[in-house]
C-alpha cells in the first residue's frame, strides 16, 4: 500500500464544507482498492486567519507545504470580510507562484444526466481541457498606483510574459493534445496586444514544429468565447494566458451546467514542488453554511490528484462513480436542479465507489 502525505487547506466559504466531502471520497476509494492511504495535515489559512493575524497564511507557509506530496485546496475569498485582491494574493497566488505550478489544468465535460444550458448538447458533445498559464501573464502584480486621490491619479498594471514561461506551458498543451484528439487552439488577442501576445503567438508556432501531428488554430479570445457557446463539440485542448484561461474556464463550467462541477489542478510538471488541486467554483459566500454546495468539483479534484500521483485505477473509479450518480439524476444538488444536500451527494458517490470496486 502506498502512503501519501496531503496538506489540506479548506480555506473560505464553501471550501470549508466541500473539502471534508472530498476527503471522505479519497478515504473511501483508498479503502475500496487497498492501493493507497492518505495522511492529512490541516491548515486553517484563509480570510478568518487573516482577521486574526493580518496574514492569509503563516510566514513559513511555503516551507511547511514543501514537505508534502500534494496539496488539496478548498477555496479562497470572502469579500464581505477581506477584499479579494488581498485574499487571492495572500494565499492561492503565493502557492502557485512559489511552487512554480505553471500549468492550471481545467477540464470541461458534460456529464451523463446533466442538461447543458446549450440546446441540443448531450454527453460526449462537450469534452475539452483548458491549459491556463498559471504563474505570470496578467497576474504577476507588476505595476502600481500614483497620485492617489488627485485628479491625475494613475493605475498601471503590467502583464509579464517570459520566453521560458510561455514556452513551457505551450509545450505542455501540445503534449496533452497529442495524447487526446490531436487538436490545439491558441487563445490570443494579438491584434490588440501587439507586444506580449504576438510574442505568445510566435512561440506557439515555434513549439508546434516539434508536434507535426497536432492540428492547430489561432483564435482571438472574443471569437473563442463565442465558439465555447456555439460549437463546443469542436474543442479539444485550448491553451491561454493566465487571464484568458481563467475567464474561459468559468464559461466552460457554465456550459456544462454548473461551476459546482468544475475541477482544476495547479501543476508543477517537473514535480520539483508539490502540486495543488482545487475546485474552480470559489468560496460562494451566498450559499455558505446551507449545506447545499455541490461537492462534485472537489471530489473530481481528488480524482485529478490521484491521477497525478499515479493512482490511475483509483482516479478512474472516482470518475465512474461521479458519472453513475449524475446519470441516475436521483441525488443532485440544487445547482443541478435537484433537492439533495451536499452530504447525500457524497454518500451516493461513495456507494458507487464501493459498488464498482467489487
Amino acid at each position: 500500500m502506498r502512503n501519501y502525505h496531503v496538506a489540506v487547506i479548506p480555506g473560505d466559504g464553501i471550501g470549508q464544507e466541500v473539502t471534508p466531502e472530498g476527503v471522505r471520497v479519497l478515504d473511501a476509494v483508498g479503502q475500496a482498492t487497498g492501493a493507497f492511504k492518505m495522511q492529512y495535515d490541516y491548515f486553517p489559512w484563509g480570510c478568518e486567519y487573516y482577521l486574526k493575524t493580518g496574514k492569509m497564511m503563516a510566514d513559513d507557509g511555503l516551507k511547511t507545504l514543501e514537505q508534502f506530496d500534494i496539496i488539496y485546496f478548498g477555496a479562497v475569498g470572502f469579500p464581505a470580510l477581506v477584499p479579494d485582491h488581498i485574499s487571492l494574493r495572500g494565499l492561492r497566488l503565493p502557492i502557485c507562484q512559489g511552487f512554480d505550478q505553471y500549468v492550471c489544468l481545467r477540464p470541461s465535460v458534460l456529464l451523463p444526466g446533466i442538461t447543458s444550458p446549450l440546446a441540443g448538447k448531450k454527453p460526449g458533445d462537450i469534452d475539452f481541457v483548458v491549459v491556463r498559464e498559471n504563474t505570470e501573464g496578467e497576474y504577476t502584480g507588476a505595476g502600481g498606483r500614483a497620485h492617489r486621490g488627485l485628479p491625475i491619479e494613475l493605475a498601471l498594471e503590467t502583464s509579464v510574459f517570459t520566453r521560458v514561461g510561455v514556452e513551457r506551458v505551450i509545450r505542455y498543451a501540445y503534449q496533452l493534445a497529442q495524447r487526446r484528439r490531436q487538436k490545439l487552439i491558441n487563445a490570443t488577442k494579438s491584434n490588440a496586444q501587439q507586444h506580449s501576445l504576438t510574442f505568445w503567438d510566435e512561440i506557439f508556432v515555434e513549439v508546434g514544429k516539434h508536434f507535426p501531428t497536432v492540428t492547430t488554430e489561432r483564435v482571438l479570445i472574443d471569437a473563442l468565447a463565442a465558439r465555447f457557446v456555439l460549437r463546443p463539440e469542436f474543442l479539444d485542448v485550448v491553451v491561454g494566458s493566465n487571464l484568458f484561461g481563467d475567464i474561459l474556464t468559468d464559461l466552460g463550467g457554465a456550459i456544462c451546467a454548473s461551476l459546482g462541477l468544475a475541477a482544476s489542478g495547479n501543476i508543477n510538471p517537473e514535480r520539483t514542488y508539490p502540486s495543488m488541486f482545487e475546485p474552480v467554483h470559489g468560496s460562494a459566500p451566498d450559499i455558505f453554511g446551507k449545506g447545499i454546495a455541490n461537492p462534485i468539483a472537489m471530489i473530481w479534484c481528488g480524482a485529478m490528484m490521484l491521477e497525478f500521483l499515479g493512482e490511475q485505477t483509483s482516479a478512474d473509479l472516482v470518475l465512474t462513480a461521479i458519472k453513475a450518480v449524475t446519470g441516475a439524476r436521483a441525488t443532485l444538488t440544487p445547482d443541478l436542479g435537484g433537492t439533495a444536500n451536499m452530504r447525500q451527494v457524497t454518500d451516493a458517490i461513495i456507494a458507487q465507489v464501493q459498488a464498482h470496486a467489487q
